[in-house]
């Protein structure tokens, strides 16, 4: 197999010029600070609902391929755009004669499969909300508090799991007892579970047409859960109108979906608004076929995602960081495997956090050599309540920290909060609240009107509104020291992550009310392999006390410290984290995001051991 080493391959190669909408926006500026940033272009028409565009796709391209996943046999099951119709229509038949509705809604508990895409479109056509949750809260937790909680937020009528055999502890325990369980496979002792193909095989209800004809914009598609900052989940309210208004936000922004059907193998799961909405819907909206990838960005999990991609040549490319850094490598050692993947690659796009520029750089090259040009890599700012794209980049301005400009329809509201910018959003795409939680949703919005996000900007060119904005960090993360001075806590995360590249993922950030700034740090166990080849792939405390990862980080840190200009940004002592972060205490996302304040809050002790006197063993002091 042919190697590609590390190339001199100029990054300032040309972009394969692709189509693609270029925001202008105009601002105003009030008396108080505020600044209104508002897009002169207006937004398009939106249908009234999504499954608008199945009808459209099944008129024009009724054999056209719209899901597939890999069969028991290694090959591609596949569902068209025709079967797709038929299916779901039996699927929201089955839905309408159980009398299910927002009250009494589906929830799903397993992952990406087309069996979780046909209960969900079916729900769709019956107008019965759906509830893709994170299987983690399953098959993670150790006591269901979450799962048990959202349960009783959802009071569901219909719960699934493709496979009810290692759910059946999680259903055991937080299922209702007047829940009908449905699962394509497995048993759940003690309950009577209803075959998923009983629900496929279901004759079309003689209401169907009327019961889809009565959808309208304000009709809840779906709800999709957030844990915020801190503790239970919320139910985001999405409706039609978000998920429509978005997709044409999209299509218009992205024009080169336009041009070509887009091709998408894709793992990001659909209880999180990225893989859910933004690319489930922009397959379905835009004529296109999505291959489900059951591979993932870990030493495991990888092997499978490059599988799928020498077999199927993606049109646009959607990851996180940790997903493009895990590709790398193959894409380095194989020459047939980057001929794939960027052989009719129009674009990438990364979000959940900030790309390196070693990555970045590195993907530029490879695509030089296979293209003579850079794919385009993208990037924005949204939120699950935004469903989700309100910011967007565009491929020359594109780069890591930067988010664009709001796209047609969203107007963004600036003003100042403690030495910050704060941005907050409004625009059809933007969710009406949070199911049956009043209390929140009333602190999630502003006296006009504006989603609150929470999150901070600051102008990319002062004197160019133009230009678009840089993201500054969570406005609920930053705090002060003992001096009273400010911590900017997501600009320093990044540039501490950056500096101790391979080994971290990703670092905690304490502090508050203290003289100096410390770190917990969440090791990046591909990097630490790195340095030392014979850890093991999948013990974090071996590699959290490996001598050669603890100098390694250590002389990074130290670097990192010595190129400090104050105390808001010199980080003296850290502690490499040896066992992992608690989903049930909220400290880690089930997509692996970390929740600061959740750390800080329920690990004391390892607070208290990183400004000990003297420090412990276990902690890592420069000066």
């Amino acid at each position: 197999m042919p190697t590609m080493a590390a190339s001199n391959i100029p990054t300032d190669a040309p972009l394969r010029p692709i189509s693609f909408g270029r925001p202008k926006v105009r601002i105003e500026r009030r008396g108080d600070s505020t600044i209104y940033v508002r897009p002169t272009a207006a937004l398009g028409d939106y249908p009234r609902r999504l499954t608008d565009r199945l009808h459209h796709w099944v008129k024009h391209a009724p054999d056209r391929v719209f899901m597939a996943e890999r069969a028991a046999d290694g090959g591609w099951r596949t569902v068209t755009y025709a079967q797709l119709l038929d299916l779901s229509r039996r699927v929201a038949s089955a839905l309408i004669g159980r009398g299910l509705s927002a009250e009494r809604p589906v929830v799903i508990l397993s992952g990406n499969a087309i069996d979780h895409a046909l209960l969900a479109f079916g729900a769709l056509v019956a107008g019965v909300p759906f509830c893709p949750v994170s299987p983690a809260y399953s098959l993670l937790s150790q006591d269901f508090g979450k799962l048990s909680f959202v349960m009783k937020l959802l009071t569901p009528g219909l719960v699934f799991a493709a496979d009810a055999t290692p759910f059946a502890a999680a259903l055991a325990a937080t299922a209702p007892a007047d829940a009908e369980i449905v699962a394509a496979r497995g048993a759940l002792p003690g309950r009577v579970v209803t075959p998923f193909a009983e629900l496929l095989a279901t004759p079309e209800h003689p209401r169907l047409d009327a019961v889809h004809d009565a959808i309208g914009s304000d009709t809840i598609a779906k709800f999709l859960l957030t844990s915020g900052s801190t503790g239970n989940p919320k139910a985001v309210i999405n409706t039609q109108r978000m998920i429509c208004a978005n997709q044409v936000m999209l299509r218009d922004t992205l024009a080169f979906l336009k041009d070509e059907p887009p091709v998408i193998v894709d793992w990001l799961p659909w209880n999180h608004t990225f893989g859910g909405n933004h690319n489930i819907g922009l397959t379905l909206f835009n004529g296109g076929s999505m291959y489900l990838d059951e591979g993932k960005p870990t030493p495991a999990g990888i092997a499978e995602t490059v599988r799928n991609l020498r077999e199927i040549s993606p049109t646009v490319y959607f990851n996180v960081p940790k997903g493009y850094e895990s590709l790398l490598p193959y894409l380095r050692e194989d020459g047939a495997l980057r001929e794939k993947f960027f052989g009719r690659l129009h674009a990438m796009f990364f979000s959940g956090a900030a790309l390196s520029p070693y990555v970045w750089n590195s993907l530029d090259e490879i695509a030089v050599q296979v293209t003579g040009k850079r794919v385009p890599m993208l990037t924005g700012l949204g939120a699950t309540e935004t469903a989700p794209f309100f910011m967007s980049v565009t491929p020359e301005t594109s780069r890591s920290g930067h988010v664009g400009l709001p796209v047609p329809g969203n107007d963004a509201k600036l003003l100042p909060n403690n030495g910050k910018i704060e941005v907050r959003a409004k625009g059809p795409n933007v969710t009406p609240g949070y199911w049956r939680q009043p209390e929140l949703t009333a602190k999630a919005f502003d006296d006009e009107g504006f989603y609150i996000l929470g999150d901070a900007l600051r102008f990319a060119d002062p004197a160019d509104v133009d230009a678009g904005f840089d993201f500054d960090g969570r406005i609920s993360e930053d705090f002060k020291l003992a001096s009273g001075t400010w911590v900017s806590v997501g600009p320093l995360r990044a540039r501490l992550i950056a500096a101790c590249a391979p080994l971290v993922r990703d670092v905690v950030i304490a502090g508050i009310n203290r003289d100096e700034l410390s770190a917990l740090v969440i090791l990046d166990l591909d990097g630490c392999r790195v340095v030392n080849p014979a850890l093991p792939a999948d013990d974090l405390a071996a590699a959290a006390h490996d001598p050669q990862v603890r100098q390694a980080f250590r002389e990074r840190l130290a670097t990192f410290a010595a190129a400090a200009t104050g105390s808001s940004n010199r980080v003296t002592r850290a502690m490499l984290i040896d066992s992992p972060l608690s989903i049930d205490r909220g400290e880690v996302t089930d997509k692996g995001s970390i929740n600061q304040r959740a750390v800080i809050e329920h690990r004391v002790a390892w607070i208290e051991d990183l400004y000990a006197s003297p420090p412990p063993a276990h902690v890592i002091v420069v000066a």
